[in-house]
């Protein structure tokens, strides 16, 4: 029977044949020999599941090869994760090699079961086997997945030197690799400075190691020493620098790497497209997009999905859903694990949509297409759920996240801890604390995430010292905290104004949990000093801990200046500000604020020249509520909602109100030197104030009234809040930039300092 031809030697294999499957049929008419089976071995290692594993391995015991071909058979089990048939096919083998070790190894690491590998690997060497570099990788890979423990990686390294071990190039990066997912960045640097043979991987390694901890210069530097730049390294350079806040300079990056020549891959295309919806460059999503179609990688799932975000984040929606409507369907071909990954791929698709919309405040047509997703028998994953319970969050639309939360319940779903944290947060978000509560309460098992998320819903909500509670609590109940646990706890440190309390927590964090502070940590800390008025102390913080380079922590004591009314230290800190961040308008505002105080009007328009000069602009002041599935936007001075009419005539009556009650227009905010009845009006119809306005009469007495607002809230609107929450009994809540606002009785959650 004349069907192909098949030239064998050790690991290469050159086939052609009518169809793959074929090979079973045949095998009923030609026997299987030892020298046959290379064929069928290197043709289904990657395409065959475990059951056509089965048939082949019926047929070597049938003929008596199952002893010389076991490795072979091994590797086919392995790779189609079946690991019981694969230890199975193990000790069948009459004598085990390194290579029998190995594959097997391979296998439980394929699928993350890092304590099996370390077993196999210890037993392998109680054999009296020595491990190959390719063994040593892939241990050193697992290892890697204990990030908490470094242990035992150097273990094995000082085994590889103390045997004396090849240290080839695969070798020397993954103990390199090992050492940075473990954060040793000083063995890190001390390995690759002794490394005789660096390749591409090695630079690339070393300079995303660089980027983790947020030095952007050495891993420039590094970046500019490499002699070979290949599109992995500008991927790595792309998407560090973005992952950093620095998406200008990650955009010059890959204009210079189109300039340089390296062709985009597909990873290099997703980045692309996710740095353009980062900065809203519609312009440069599109190009891509354009090159997307000219190379012709549409149809890959990551790239598509990518293009996808880019046109919803740039409020593109009839784009991204153009986009959308056109995903492949499933082709039964497929083997399941292909499959698999084109299912997750769809149902991130699924999910960008719905976040889309949610995003750019189409609810109606995000929750059609959620019912859509449902309908079309998609699966509905953890993942999905928690993607769209984040838009919600983010966009702070409390109805339609708690129907997605109704959904959850009704498919019953089980709310893990990260799911859960989610829902927490979404609430937290939206304003609704005690839904948080009810949610937090009701977990089986809180681990350090759903803490964390709560601790952190209290701290932004102004109950400080509640959040210190649960942070004690969580810690008695034998939880450790992590970096972002100590965040929440600072953060309520500093709106409570615990100093004593916040600088305990931060040297507990150091010298206890050896958690190494990050720009959020020294924030917080910068925060807690200010609000004690301990300015000249900031100064010192920052000098000691050599990190005068943050802007977050200059826009903190800044923002300290202004409340203590210190116009020269707040000149020297803007002036620092301003070297870091010249093209942020954040403190040309701050400062102009603080000048305007103190009726210093000459400095104040020079600050307000300089950021002209500079073509820096504000971003405009905008608050929103959402009413029966509807968001409602203002600007100062609107005038374009359909009720406007009734909204001012409203807010003029109400704003006459509170004045009998106490009220008076606070006219510090404005910064223009104009006459007193001139600023009124100016702050008179801030957007917050229109929101709050329209909130009142669209819903019942004693509604909840929740606004949120892009900006922080200015001091005249926060005590307009106050004397509006005293005069109509009413609970209002406003999320700003920075945290939220609980106006009650007359008194608000943040006691005055925000």
């Amino acid at each position: 029977m004349k069907w192909g031809y098949c030239y064998l030697s050790p690991g290469v294999s050159f086939v052609r044949c009518p169809q793959i499957f074929s090979v079973i049929s045949i095998t009923k008419k030609i026997p299987i020999t030892p020298k046959s089976y290379w064929y069928s071995s290197s043709t289904f290692s990657d395409s065959m599941n475990y059951p056509n594993s089965e048939v082949l391995h019926a047929k070597l015991i049938k003929n008596g090869c199952v002893g010389i071909r076991g490795n072979h058979l091994l590797n086919l089990y392995a790779k189609s994760q079946n690991l019981e048939k694969a230890h199975k096919m193990f000790e069948e083998i009459p004598q085990t090699d390194v290579f029998s070790w190995t594959v097997l190894i391979s296998g439980f690491a394929r699928i993350g079961l890092s304590a099996d590998v370390l077993g196999l690997f210890t037993k392998m060497q109680d054999q009296g086997l020595c491990p190959n570099q390719f063994t040593l990788s892939i241990v050193l890979k697992s290892c890697s997945s204990n990030v908490n423990d470094s242990r035992i990686g150097k273990g094995i390294h000082g085994w590889i030197l103390r045997n004396g071990v090849d240290l080839d190039a695969v070798l020397n990066n993954s103990i390199l690799d090992y050492y940075v997912k473990c954060r040793c960045f000083g063995y890190a640097e001390k390995l690759f400075g002794l490394m005789a043979e660096k390749d591409t991987v090695s630079w690339n390694i070393m300079m995303s190691s660089y980027l983790q901890i947020g030095d952007m210069q050495k891993s420039v530097d590094l970046f500019r020493q490499l002699p070979g730049k290949d599109a992995a390294s500008w991927n790595t350079m792309i998407d560090g620098l973005m992952r950093n806040g620095c998406e200008r300079v990650a955009l010059e990056f890959l204009y210079k790497m189109v300039a340089a020549g390296p062709a985009f891959n597909k990873l290099t295309f997703s980045i692309a497209l996710v740095l353009a919806s980062s900065l809203s460059v519609l312009g440069l999503g599109k190009q891509i997009h354009t090159q997307v179609l000219k190379v012709g990688v549409l149809d890959d799932g990551f790239v598509r999905n990518s293009l996808i975000d880019m046109y919803c984040k740039c409020g593109e929606m009839e784009k991204a859903s153009v986009i959308f409507k056109h995903l492949p369907r499933e082709s039964s071909m497929m083997n399941s694990e292909e499959s698999c990954d084109d299912a997750v791929v769809e149902s991130v698709s699924w999910s960008s949509i719905v976040s889309g919309y949610v995003q750019n405040g189409r609810f109606e047509d995000a929750l059609k297409t959620f019912s859509s997703m449902i309908c079309s028998q998609v699966e509905v994953d953890k993942f999905t759920l928690t993607s769209v319970v984040s838009a919600c969050a983010s966009a702070g639309v409390l109805e339609l996240g708690r129907q997605v939360h109704g959904y959850i319940q009704k498919i019953g779903h089980g709310l893990d801890v990260f799911l859960g944290s989610s829902i927490i947060d979404m609430y937290v978000k939206c304003g609704s604390l005690n839904d948080a509560w009810l949610i937090f309460n009701q977990a089986k098992d809180r681990n350090v995430v759903l803490w964390t998320s709560m601790i952190s819903g209290c701290a932004s909500h102004g109950q400080g010292r509640e959040a210190v509670r649960l942070f004690e609590l969580m810690i008695n109940e034998g939880i450790t905290p992590n970096e972002v646990s100590f965040v929440g706890v600072l953060t309520a440190c500093s709106h409570a104004g615990l100093l004593e309390e916040g600088c305990k927590y931060f040297r507990l964090m150091r010298e206890i949990y050896g958690i190494r502070p990050g720009a959020e940590h020294f924030t917080c800390m910068v925060d807690l000093y200010g609000r004690a008025g301990r300015l000249n102390e900031i100064k010192e913080f920052i000098h000691n801990n050599a990190i005068s380079k943050l802007s977050s922590v200059w826009r903190s004591f800044l923002s300290s200046c202004r409340v203590h009314k210190n116009i020269e230290m707040g000149i020297w800190v803007c002036k620092k500000l301003l070297e870091l961040e010249p093209f942020d308008a954040g403190p040309y505002i701050l400062f102009s604020s603080i000048c305007a105080t103190e009726h210093r009007w000459e400095e104040a328009a020079k600050i307000r020249s300089l950021m002209q000069q500079r073509g820096v602009k504000k971003n405009p002041s905008q608050s929103w509520i959402q009413l029966k599935n509807q968001v409602h936007s203002f600007v100062m001075g609107d005038r374009s909602h359909p009720q406007d009419t009734k909204i001012y005539s409203y807010l003029d009556e109400l704003i006459g109100r509170l004045k009998e009650i106490g009220y008076s227009t606070d006219v510090t905010p404005v910064m223009q030197d104009v006459e007193q009845e001139q600023r009124q009006v100016l702050l008179g119809y801030h957007s917050e104030k229109l929101a709050i306005a329209y909130g009142i009469i669209s819903t019942a007495p004693g509604t909840p009234i929740r606004v949120m607002k892009n900006l922080r809230v200015c001091i005249d609107c926060h005590n307009f809040i106050k004397y509006t929450s005293e005069l109509l009994g009413r609970e209002i809540i406003i999320r700003d930039i920075h945290r939220f606002h609980h106006f009650k009785h007359g008194h608000c959650s943040c006691a005055d300092y925000w």
